[in-house]
């Protein structure tokens, strides 16, 4: 089978999503797995870039996106004839994004499915554009399947009339993503514990009650790092009044991640709802320990990981959680994870279900 995994995000979750989803697919027997990302990724100028057989330039900011959308037709035809030599089967969206329709009609036209990964089926609260999802939805529409990450997204898309037409949507989790070699395990260091909470700062992550929780704390016992990128509001202010506690609000390189990681000895996720968490993903390839709020789609995700300690989405209950953690101290029992297998029986299941689909075409 011949398959083409998407994205074309520049940064972030979705390009990396791609990349190790490719990867996995070129591992299986009978698979010919080629990849398109944008040419502008950041994960393409690291110091070890993935095997990209599609780069195609995107754009850069709204007049770009807007010059690439007025251009969409002259696009689509060229990707048409880029595309044909692949013979594909089957094309895979690993994210998406405002361009992915273009692609998807160059796609039907040369008879290939098409089958979506959606992450969240709403915009959460602060997140950027809310045209995007609009676009969203309008491309699960036009795909012949979905794939979710959660049975809370699924059952939201469903409520929401998507796919559409009896379409089916697959259901699977999320897994770990890698970033860089395995670090020394949680807790080895010898100082106070290190938590992180990692990722783009908004209000639907629960930062108020972290910064409710940990000002409940002994600072002499733990320290913490708030990183990723957000709007400068009163509650990141108040997490720089707490002692032991650092705010880095910013963009965080990819080639940066490992190492933020690495550092910690649990991520700390207190979300008010979720479909479910990349840097969870990342963080329990990591070996680290996760301490998240029992809500949605990090219950679903999280509630049999080993690594992971769920408590109720409240100041005192996070408190605690992260106290006895602290206290304690583990050691995972099998601090040895392997993404790369987690991927490919992902990748396996994604197969099997493509394959099922294309035998029923007429």
């Amino acid at each position: 089978m011949r398959l083409l995994v998407w994205q074309w995000g520049r940064r972030g979750a979705g390009p990396k999503f791609a990349v190790e989803l490719a990867a996995a697919l070129r591992q299986l027997p009978g698979i010919e797995c080629a990849l398109s990302l944008s040419s502008g990724a950041e994960i393409l100028a690291g110091p070890q870039p993935p095997r990209c057989d599609l780069p195609v330039a995107t754009y850069n900011g709204v007049a770009g996106l807007a010059l690439r959308l007025l251009a969409g037709p002259a696009m689509t035809a060229g990707l048409v004839r880029r595309l044909r030599p692949f013979q594909l089967d089957a094309a895979i969206c690993a994210m998406p994004g405002p361009l992915d329709r273009l692609l998807v009609a160059a796609l039907r036209r040369l008879g290939a499915r098409i089958d979506i990964i959606v992450h969240d089926a709403d915009a959460h609260p602060g997140d950027g554009v809310p045209v995007l999802m609009w676009l969203q939805r309008r491309l699960s529409r036009m795909s012949d399947g979905l794939v979710t990450l959660s049975q809370v997204t699924a059952t939201r898309l469903r409520q929401q009339g998507l796919p559409g037409n009896g379409r089916p949507i697959l259901v699977l989790s999320h897994p770990p993503f890698r970033f860089g070699p395995m670090p020394a395990p949680p807790f080895q260091h010898g100082g106070p514990a290190r938590l992180l909470f990692f990722g783009r700062l908004l209000a639907y992550k629960g930062l108020d009650l972290l910064a409710e929780a940990f000002s409940r704390l002994d600072s002499a016992n733990a320290e913490l790092r708030v990183v990723g990128q957000g709007p400068e509001d009163e509650t990141l202010a108040k997490l720089r009044t707490l002692p032991g506690v650092t705010v880095e609000n910013r963009w965080v390189p990819e080639q940066e991640i490992g190492e933020s990681l690495g550092w910690a000895d649990a991520l700390v996720l207190p979300y008010r709802e979720a479909s479910q968490s990349g840097p969870a993903a990342a963080a329990i390839a990591a070996g680290r320990w996760v301490i998240a709020t029992n809500v949605n789609g990090l219950r679903e995700q999280l509630e049999h990981e080993p690594l992971a300690v769920l408590c109720d989405p409240d100041a005192a209950r996070l408190a605690a959680a992260i106290t006895a953690l602290c206290r304690s101290r583990p050691t995972p029992s099998n601090p040895r994870i392997d993404p790369q297998a987690a991927w490919r029986i992902f990748a396996a299941a994604l197969v099997a279900h493509v394959e099922t689909q294309l035998a029923r075409r007429p």
